[in-house]
């Protein structure tokens, strides 16, 4: 079964591989964080709509204060997930990023090209879907980028769910899709959703960024410094205007993804320690072996299980705690947005990726991998709807107007759900189409 186009030959497809280790490990640690992401959703919307909703309301809104010497900071307990707690997701997000850029699927641009070209028309399709319906809804258009980006954590659960039915090469595609749509939804956050600019915040932010790039190069080993330069990063960010978690995201890009030290350096000083080593052996033999692993490796095997169990289900029981009543609706532009919404993450989601993808194939800028079929790309096009934590996210800097954030975390929730449902049956169908394949010349 193939869309209408252009003939790919099996010499013009990339062969099949299994994951590599790194993506092995972060596909399964985004995969078993994505069930503690629904139960946390869950417990959200149940306290929320119980007896006891007054409680839930009140701890988020309790005030926390951070004070060292002079400096004092006092927010509500809800803007110190939202700003501090995820300005570590992004870190992590940036890492991803960053390690695919340099060592990864989007280093090879032939390779990258089908998954970039996918999360492009998955982002653009669903903004232009979403400004097109709620057109003349006044304050409700403002939510345009809610739609674009995709849940990495629910959608490699889905796919792990399958089992065999989704093919190695269709994860690295769908989690490729999903990192370019982060990469978008930052940008989206940082020139649209951000407020008025402190010049000098903005500068402090940039040279305690700048010092912790100069230190990286000069191979200055001390962590407890780099966490002091990356809150100073945070704060000077979050005093900015530029919202808190571009900083993250920063910090993630500009950390070294490249080992320091070879690995042939490690295997030549295990081969050549005695049998008897020193003490200064055994000492420099650790150096070597931690310089082995980049730095940006390093991190992000240290964080990613913390942002998967604890981060993102926090931000979920923060955020996903919506009073679920008749009149949430009860307005022209709440229907609006929560309409826009649905339909951008379902329809716009499917159409802009499968869109994406086939005319990348058709004009010869991308190939199709091996083992990877039609009828996959439109079951990954569909999991491609499941917005969620970016979505949720997205839609409290949109709107100031709870009647309006609540109906778009709604139709996200509902949106989610259905293209979660969607993306898998198309998956199983298509693990029981027939392949056809170019019959042999005689």
């Amino acid at each position: 079964m193939s869309l209408p186009g252009k003939r790919i030959t099996a010499r013009q497809t990339t062969p099949a591989r299994s994951l590599p280790l790194v993506v092995h490990r972060f596909v399964r640690t985004e995969a078993s964080g994505g069930v503690v992401l629904v139960a946390a959703t869950v417990v959200a919307l149940v306290w929320a709509n119980s007896p006891w909703r007054d409680s839930y309301t009140t701890l988020w809104h309790n005030r926390v204060s951070v004070q060292l010497g002079g400096f004092r900071l006092s927010e509500e307990l809800g803007h110190f997930v939202n700003d501090g707690l995820m300005a570590l997701f992004f870190f992590v997000v940036g890492l991803e990023i960053k390690r695919e850029l340099v060592r990864g699927e989007l280093a090879d641009r032939r390779v990258a090209a089908l998954p970039v070209c996918a999360a492009i028309g998955g982002m653009v399709a669903p903004a232009a879907l979403y400004i097109a319906i709620t057109a003349g809804a006044g304050r409700g258009g403002h939510g345009w980028g809610i739609p674009m980006a995709t849940d990495i954590a629910f959608a490699l659960g889905v796919l792990a769910l399958l089992g065999s039915r989704a093919p190695n090469p269709l994860k690295l595609f769908l989690l490729t899709l999903a990192i370019v749509d982060d990469v978008g939804a930052i940008l989206v956050i940082a020139v649209f959703y951000s407020g008025s600019l402190h010049a000098g915040a903005l500068v402090v932010a940039a040279l305690t960024l700048l010092a912790a790039v100069t230190l990286r190069r000069l191979r200055v080993d001390w962590p407890t410094l780099y966490v002091v330069l990356g809150v100073v990063t945070w704060y000077a960010t979050y005093r900015s205007g530029v919202h808190a978690t571009i900083a993250g995201v920063a910090l993630g890009l500009t950390t070294p993804a490249r080992p320091l030290a070879p690995a042939q350096t490690l295997r030549r000083w295990a081969l050549d320690l005695a049998d008897e080593p020193a003490a200064s052996d055994v000492h420099q033999m650790m150096v070597v072996a931690r310089e082995s692993v980049s730095p940006a490796e390093h991190l992000e095997n240290r964080l990613h299980p913390f942002t998967s169990f604890v981060v993102l289900p926090t931000f979920a029981l923060a955020n996903a705690g919506i009073v679920l009543h008749g009149d949430m609706l009860g307005t022209a532009d709440a229907v609006a947005v929560a309409v826009g919404v649905s339909v951008a993450l379902i329809g716009g989601k499917f159409v802009g990726i499968l869109g994406g993808a086939w005319l990348s194939v058709r004009f010869g800028v991308a190939v199709l991998p091996e083992d990877i079929r039609w009828p996959h790309i439109a079951g990954a096009a569909a999991l491609g709807g499941i917005g969620f934590t970016v979505s949720l996210f997205v839609s409290g800097l949109a709107f100031a107007d709870l009647q309006l954030a609540d109906a778009a975390k709604v139709a996200i929730l509902g949106a989610s759900l259905v293209s979660a449902l969607i993306g898998a049956a198309v998956l199983v169908l298509a693990g029981t189409l027939p392949r056809f394949t170019k019959p042999r010349s005689p």
